[in-house]
């Protein structure tokens, strides 16, 4: 492949993110955002190349089954000609506005300023035969299973693994509602500002708002970026998913209580308790790595916080620190999959293996068992994760109730939720399960404990 200059053709820098995402496994949000800072590309280009990234990403295995019937060889082809096709494909079966003449141009050129005459032949050559015959059908993939993991762009495994703990039917629906664009939420810092003062004043700065469906303190965005707000940066305001702003209502802390945040970055929950505690009392914030510690000490500052500690320390080791029985409430909101969050980073279905899920779930119950001595009799122990799979989930509080038989499920935790939780949720006793279908947010587990007296 040529030597490349800085970017600024839309599809072309789609083509170089598209590219990173594949070969350095970089996380998308991240790497599209610093892509725009770094390109030229101008503003009004920047909404396509997002959908272009995006929804190659998302529609990954699907793209690969539409080309397959017109690639005869596709191990000999490179792999920046495969992702260039699958780009392309996407525009032309999935965005109406775009003709299919126009992306089909494009690829060429791209195909002739990156390779040379033959690629660029061969390229025009597949599209042009796939905007004649048609993309296959789904109809003769005869296992629904299979059919749902080509056709809503998911491993087969992970289809299989969810249809097993969900049901077909949800498992569709799970799916099906990854492919819509995220909603932009934020909490409202209520130790700063109402919601009522920070929707006045968001509109006075373009953006445009109104309250949230779930959470008494949440603001959903309808025009605007948030994050480049000045509420933002005056710390009026969290950026946040409404699913994720559950936990620290579960958790319930009261104003002077001594709280543990064991897995804290980047420091969502923790401000997020630090306010509902009035800025009293004190939350000890920790995680593993100082880097991510920094960015918690960031957000606490933005937020004009005081009542929060942090420290950078693996949790599991957290005895070696605090004695027994020295905290009010804690919450394991445990490192996990992930895969509650596909909607806004859809490359991590890709990059997970099963074999994480089962790793990860040891890592869950060491730290659990770790943490729960560092919790005062009659304490609360929240354990929260951002995804659905309940070997992560279920099968961790009940291992850990087993092991532990000083603490028990709080079942009432459920009536400190929204009554819209209680109807549509997946409940079981002092455990909820949240998938992205029941309410438009991210997919979040939570269970309440309580440590007997």
């Amino acid at each position: 492949m040529k030597t490349q200059t800085k970017t600024t053709n839309v599809r072309e820098l789609a083509l170089d993110i598209l590219l990173q995402i594949e070969k350095n496994q970089a996380y998308s949000n991240l790497l599209l955002n610093q892509s725009i800072k770094r390109s030229q590309i101008q503003q009004k280009d920047i909404g396509l190349l997002t959908e272009i990234v995006y929804g190659t990403i998302q529609r990954k295995l699907t793209l690969d089954y539409f080309l397959k019937p017109f690639l005869k060889n596709p191990h000999k082809v490179q792999e920046w000609v495969i992702v260039l096709l699958r780009s392309t494909i996407y525009q032309m079966h999935y965005l109406t506005r775009i003709p299919d003449h126009a992306a089909i141009f494009e690829a060429v050129e791209i195909a002739k300023k990156r390779g040379h005459k033959g690629i660029a032949s061969m390229v025009n050559g597949v599209l042009r035969s796939m905007q004649r015959e048609g993309t296959p059908s789904f109809d003769s993939i005869m296992d629904p299973v299979e059919r749902l993991s080509i056709e809503m762009s998911f491993p087969l495994w992970l289809v299989q693994r969810w249809t097993n703990q969900y049901g077909f039917e949800q498992t569709k629906l799970l799916c099906e509602s990854t492919m819509k664009s995220p909603t932009s939420t934020a909490r409202v810092n209520m130790v700063r500002i109402t919601k009522e003062e920070l929707l006045a004043k968001l509109e006075e700065e373009g953006v445009i708002g109104n309250p949230g469906d779930l959470a008494e303190d949440a603001i959903k965005v309808e025009k605007g970026n948030l994050a480049l707000s000045n509420s933002f940066k005056e710390g009026f305001l969290t950026v946040q998913d409404e699913s994720s702003m559950l936990v620290a209502k579960a958790l319930d802390p009261k104003p002077g209580e001594y709280v543990l945040d064991s897995c804290a970055a980047p420091g969502g929950k923790t401000t997020h308790i630090a306010e509902m505690m009035n800025n009293s009392g004190q939350v000890v914030s920790v995680d593993l790595h100082e880097h991510k510690v920094k960015l918690i000490d960031e957000q606490v500052k933005r937020l004009h916080l005081s009542n929060v500690e942090t420290v950078a320390m693996d949790s599991r080791k957290l005895k070696e620190k605090f004695e027994e029985e020295t905290f009010d409430r804690i919450l394991v909101d445990a490192p996990c999959s992930g895969l509650g969050v596909i909607r806004r980073k859809p490359d991590i279905k890709y990059q997970k293996k099963e074999q994480d899920i089962h790793h990860l779930s040891t890592i869950q119950s060491t730290i659990l068992s770790s943490v729960a001595p560092l919790l005062k009799k009659g304490g609360t122990l929240v354990y929260s994760t951002c995804t659905m799979d309940k070997e992560e989930n279920e099968e961790v509080v009940k291992k850990f109730l087993i092991d532990h038989t000083d603490y028990e499920l709080d079942v009432e935790f459920i009536n400190r939720l929204p009554q819209k939780i209680r109807e549509q949720a997946e409940i079981k006793d002092g455990r909820i399960q949240i998938l992205p279908h029941h309410f438009g947010t991210d997919g979040f587990f939570i269970s309440c404990l309580r440590k007997r007296v």
